[in-house]
């Protein structure tokens, strides 16, 4: 991320890395009935390999060392994550399934099916009509891709799940086959597949339906990820992408942003990271004399975070974000009433108070300070920019001007002309001391830019 980003710029690089990478846990906390309650859930995600194009994604190693570091389950990910599609990859699916252009992708499940295939076409040779066998250990897919296989390789065969990974197959007469396919008792019919293959998908499509405010922290690539991996593959327009997700979701709130704008309004302390506010939030240093936070409970079943932290696991951040959430607003209640809040406020005076930050999601070091979902992005005010003039040196790159003011304070840099260059600074002190301390070099002349002054396009003009 660069200082000069635009939010469409900065939607372009994240568009990529977005559809890169796979999502590997999701978490989801909170519910609201009379009083708050914690029902904390960790879904562990693996990307459906259901008689679809067989996905590709990518681990970064650093990725994989920070989330071993704090006990992620990668068997649980890889072994029993919950599929999810989003629609174009079900309209694929749905095709290919009324069309009989299934196919199985994987080839540890094409070693699987051949298994199953051997020893039922063993076995049918020598049973009887109404005879049945047992096919065991099938786990996942394997459950429906082995009836649909051996649907499809054998007419006299008809087949339905057991559960606890087991699959009965009965030998019929083609007749009766064709009845039993017209029953609406067929677990394997169409909408039936459709809807195992979607997994976490329809638990997506709940959360769409019932509109209920969506709260994350710094959460940007969070609504990346959920519209390319379970509604649509991300569009080219950042505006498209903007309009998307205010359909998706009306109503969304960053704790990101509202944390920064209390440091501000009630002497937050600066905090950069989650469990950091949340630790802050938790103090009685920030509303001493003011009414007490809401009660959090947790539920039953549901004590894990009770005693200790569980830091960048999905479910115990979701729980973090819903706590920040419900402190800072009560907390900027207090303040916008001067105490005089009563005992139990609801949540609808919450949302009144956060209104101003609803729908506005943080922006990491860009040219626009949030990302506004229901109107215009909100413009960044960061310190005036720099213009270098290089004089008497050899033509030198971005990079190497990003190394030579490095060692005084952190710019980023962008080429104006063959021997100027912009630097930008989110610091009113960074950029003091570098025009100070550059007063007089004798290669790099440092001011203050002007658009009438230094913009090639301007100097063009006047030419």
């Amino acid at each position: 991320p660069s200082l000069f980003d635009s939010p469409a710029e900065r939607y372009v690089k994240a568009r990529q890395s977005v559809q890169r990478f796979t999502l590997v846990q999701l978490g989801k906390c909170f519910s609201f009935h009379f009083r708050y309650v914690v029902h904390s859930y960790n879904f562990f995600l693996f990307p459906s390999t259901l008689g679809i194009k067989d996905v590709e994604f990518t681990l970064s190693a650093s990725s994989i060392q920070f989330l071993s570091h704090y006990g992620f389950d990668y068997n649980k990910f890889l072994k029993d994550g919950i599929p999810y599609m989003n629609e174009v990859q079900e309209k694929i699916l749905s095709q290919h399934l009324l069309a009989g252009t299934w196919k199985v992708c994987s080839n540890a499940d094409r070693d699987v099916l051949k298994k199953a295939i051997d020893e039922v076409t063993t076995w049918i040779a020598a049973a009887k009509e109404e005879d049945t066998m047992i096919l065991q250990d099938l786990s996942g897919y394997h459950m429906i891709d082995v009836q649909l296989v051996l649907r499809q390789a054998l007419e006299n065969v008809w087949t339905e799940p057991l559960g606890d990974k087991k699959v009965m197959v009965k030998k019929v007469s083609p007749e009766r086959r064709q009845l039993l396919e017209n029953s609406s008792y067929d677990h394997c019919q169409k909408k039936l597949i459709l809807l195992s293959a979607r997994g976490f998908t329809n638990l997506f499509r709940i959360l769409v339906k019932v509109k209920k405010p969506l709260v994350g922290h710094n959460m940007l690539m969070d609504l990346m990820h959920l519209h390319d991996k379970f509604y649509r593959p991300l569009p080219e327009s950042y505006e498209e992408f903007k309009r998307n997700i205010h359909n998706l979701f009306p109503v969304i709130i960053d704790t990101k942003t509202v944390t920064k704008s209390m440091q501000k309004k009630c002497l937050f302390p600066r905090v950069s990271s989650l469990v950091e506010a949340y630790a802050v939030l938790c103090s009685s240093n920030l509303n001493p004399k003011g009414p007490p936070c809401p009660v959090i409970a947790l539920a039953s079943g549901c004590s894990r975070y009770a005693e200790k932290k569980f830091p960048h696991e999905a479910g115990y951040d979701a729980f973090l974000c819903g706590s920040v959430l419900l402190m800072s607003a009560h907390l900027l209640l207090c303040r916008s009433t001067d105490g005089a809040v009563e005992a139990e406020p609801s949540f609808s005076q919450y949302l009144a108070v956060l209104a101003e930050h609803v729908n506005k999601v943080n922006f990491i070091r860009g040219g626009v300070s949030s990302i506004n979902f229901s109107g215009e992005d909100s413009p960044c005010r960061h310190p005036p920019a720099l213009v270098v003039h290089v004089r008497g040196w050899p033509t030198l790159t971005e990079g190497q001007i990003y190394q030579e003011f490095k060692a005084h304070c952190h710019f980023d840099v962008r080429r104006l002309s063959k021997n100027q260059f912009i630097l930008l600074s989110n610091k009113y002190k960074h950029v003091r001391h570098v025009l100070r301390d550059y007063r007089h070099h004798p290669h790099l002349q440092v001011s203050v830019y002007r658009h009438w002054r230094h913009s090639p396009s301007v100097n063009c003009l006047l030419q």
